[in-house]
């Protein structure tokens, strides 16, 4: 871990972005948002380690390949099959019930690309594991990425997505014009 914080902090001296992080608790569905870019990933991980906290994170199953797949496991990658119907938010519960320390970073959006609605399963996985939302950000407008307020769910689908929407309101991505409104399909009643 003090490699990796030593190789943040060189990344950071250089970088034109600047890290931002309020505390995290050793439990959480941290949210990747605006997704507009592959630099998020890269932005992420040195925001991991600018902290000091293992983040896991799901990706699409295709990236795995060998030696790329070692790196991203060992970066704490979990690879999905999107197009299989595979229990993931049962295994991700599963895995957090498990783990005294799970931070499991989830771009909701799902692509880089803008999408009318959110995926729900970051809702449902920390509502079923009774895990808060932090809401994780990159922010092109002032050049700043990492880890804003922690939000505890109500099971009021719509009342948490307003918490969530007024967060991010004004966040530019990294590709301006590819963010996506915080908006899940359904928001009626409670979950």
């Amino acid at each position: 871990m003090r490699i990796r914080r030593w190789l943040a902090r060189i990344y950071w001296r250089f970088s034109r972005w600047t890290p931002e992080a309020e505390p995290l608790p050793p439990r959480g569905v941290l949210l990747g948002a605006p997704h507009t870019s592959n630099w998020d990933f890269v932005l992420m991980v040195m925001v991991s380690w600018h902290v000091g906290v293992n983040f896991r994170f799901l990706a699409k199953k295709s990236v795995f390949w060998e030696p790329l797949g070692s790196l991203m496991r060992a970066l704490g990658g979990i690879p999905v099959d999107r197009g299989a119907d595979s229990g993931l938010v049962r295994r991700l519960v599963e895995m957090a019930d498990r783990g005294e320390h799970f931070m499991l970073v989830i771009t909701p959006e799902a692509t880089r690309g803008k999408v009318e609605y959110w995926k729900s399963g970051f809702y449902r996985l920390a509502k079923d594991a009774d895990l808060p939302v932090i809401l994780g950000f990159l922010d092109r407008r002032r050049m700043a990425c990492g880890i804003g307020p922690r939000v505890d769910l109500t099971g009021d689908v719509s009342a948490d997505m307003d918490r969530i929407r007024a967060f991010y309101d004004g966040f530019v991505g990294v590709r301006p014009g590819f963010e996506s409104e915080p908006r899940l399909r359904d928001e009626s009643g409670t979950a």
